[in-house]
């Protein structure tokens, strides 16, 4: 607890689970905190409503076998501390998952055994929905291109062994076998994940896979299987020794559970075929299209996360808060909020870009939440087509200014730097990327153009037209040099006054 934590009085609301669902509806791969803190407590609030039929069945379908075992130890329940701001915290029992299934390996390299549980579950008539949060490296779609890794390791075990998945698609068509092969509909697919037209690519992945084991399979799944589109907004920093201890000190002494801020944003496509969770009296958004929502909370809060994520730590920066503060880190922030990413979304007119930059900023001043930016940093392959390259792309083809991508060509050169695993001091950080491998021999090569040309020219993250404009990868290679030769404070200093 720092001293001024512990100068001051928090205010806390408690809020008890009172009621229990009755049936599992939903079925959710990816039992991490984020489902924890966003869609279990939306669910949470329908169940106390009276919708008993939804309760959740959580399936790690990776590493995380202990989590699994706390919740069936505390009967599925869990807290969840929502911070407004380090002073005023609401602690809720969380009371809507009412099963959790392992099928993943284990740190001890141990395979879980409730894969034949989980596909029973998937099998049975009240799972009406099946919900994903298993970012985006989980689809198995290639970055840029957004077609099916078919040469992967566990989506090649996955067609050669289709009754036994154990990736999220192989899971999703396996399932949709047993139901089509037993008459019965086939469940909703929705995506929570942070990918543009989630929706539309988990129809992709799946379709795919399914194409490799039978078309009339495939087809039956393209044009009979829903899978709408959503967009998620909430910002739960990962779980630590410290966090622990904060909601200790509130009386929550629970090892599954989990803080949040108290914003939280839900927008779905509004097509469930088999019926959904009255979700509009949680405050989620029904509407028919997405994507402007989606787009926005990509390009404005994950592309400013991500460029907090990639520069920070290279300036001795550890969280969100800390990283905001930053004189100079705010200039970096604004110019690209407003002046590259905003000018590539089409709002609806109720929307206003401006007062969501200045929320934004205030979201990641909350001190309270700690957010790390090496966990905002993980995956960047996956993530930066998404965040900033198909918004520069845009924005390339939309304006003639020399000057159109300038905090966006800094953050890419920042992230290449990151990528190195080694910061100013030589100490060492451990680089999570399933691309890692090749990142590592791009940075083998001596001379820094060198390096951001490699890198650059992995066309499963970067499109080669991007990279051979010049206001693009000529302008990244430049960067990167003032980068690995001034260090990062320097060279921000350095971008900003030629802005």
């Amino acid at each position: 607890m720092s001293p001024s934590e512990a100068r001051d009085t928090i205010d806390v609301v408690r809020i008890d689970s009172k009621h229990a669902p009755e049936r599992i509806g939903i079925v959710h791969l990816g039992l991490g905190a984020f489902h924890r803190a966003h869609q279990a407590q939306v669910v949470e609030q329908c169940i106390a409503r009276g919708e008993r039929d939804w309760g959740i069945c959580s399936v790690n379908i990776r590493g995380n076998r202990a989590l699994v075992e706390t919740l069936r130890d505390q009967g599925f329940r869990y807290h969840l501390a929502e911070y407004t701001d380090r002073a005023h915290v609401t602690l809720r029992e969380i009371g809507a998952i009412n099963e959790t299934l392992f099928t993943g390996t284990d740190s001890q390299g141990q395979q879980g055994e409730d894969l034949s549980v989980l596909l029973d579950r998937l099998s049975n008539v009240d799972t009406r929905i099946v919900t994903l949060t298993v970012t985006e490296k989980g689809y198995y779609l290639s970055p840029s291109e957004g077609t099916l890794l078919s040469d992967d390791p566990a989506i090649a075990a996955d067609i050669a062994h289709p009754e036994a998945p154990r990736t999220a698609p192989g899971i999703l068509v396996e399932a949709l076998v047993r139901r089509r092969q037993a008459g019965l509909a086939p469940f909703t697919v929705l995506s929570c994940d942070n990918m543009p037209d989630n929706g539309e690519r988990t129809r992709r992945a799946v379709v795919a896979l399914a194409r490799r084991r039978d078309a009339a399979l495939a087809e039956w799944i393209d044009t009979g299987v829903a899978f709408p589109s959503s967009m998620v907004d909430r910002i739960v920093p990962a779980m630590d020794e410290e966090a622990f201890g904060r909601l200790r000190r509130l009386g929550g002494d629970d090892p599954a559970a989990v803080i949040s801020e108290a914003f939280l944003q839900w927008v779905i496509e509004d097509h469930f075929p088999q019926g959904r969770p009255d979700w509009a009296h949680a405050g989620v958004e029904m509407v028919e299209d997405v994507a402007p929502f989606e787009t926005m909370k990509l390009r404005m809060l994950n592309g400013a996360h991500s460029l907090l994520a990639y520069t920070g730590p290279l300036m001795g920066l550890e969280t969100v808060a800390e990283a905001v503060t930053d004189p100079l880190m705010q200039r970096l922030l604004r110019r690209y909020m407003r002046e590259e990413a905003a000018p590539t979304l089409s709002m609806p007119e109720s929307v206003s870009l401006e007062d969501y930059a200045d929320a934004l900023m205030a979201r990641f001043g909350n001190d309270s939440l700690r957010h790390r930016l090496h966990q905002i940093a993980m995956d960047g392959s996956q993530k930066l087509p998404q965040r900033w390259l198909r918004g520069a792309e845009e924005r390339l083809a939309a304006s003639d200014d020399e000057q159109a991508l300038k905090a966006t060509v800094f953050g890419v050169a920042a992230w290449i730097r990151y990528t190195r695993g080694v910061d100013e001091q030589g100490r060492s950080y451990p680089v999570s990327d399933p691309m890692a491998d090749q990142l590592t021999q791009c940075h083998a090569l001596e001379r820094s153009a060198d390096r951001a040309a490699a890198v650059m020219g992995l066309e499963s993250i970067f499109s080669p037209a991007l990279v051979s404009a010049p206001r693009f990868g000529q302008q990244v290679q430049k960067a990167l040099e003032v980068i690995e030769q001034l260090g990062m404070r320097a060279a921000l200093e350095q971008h900003l006054a030629n802005v």
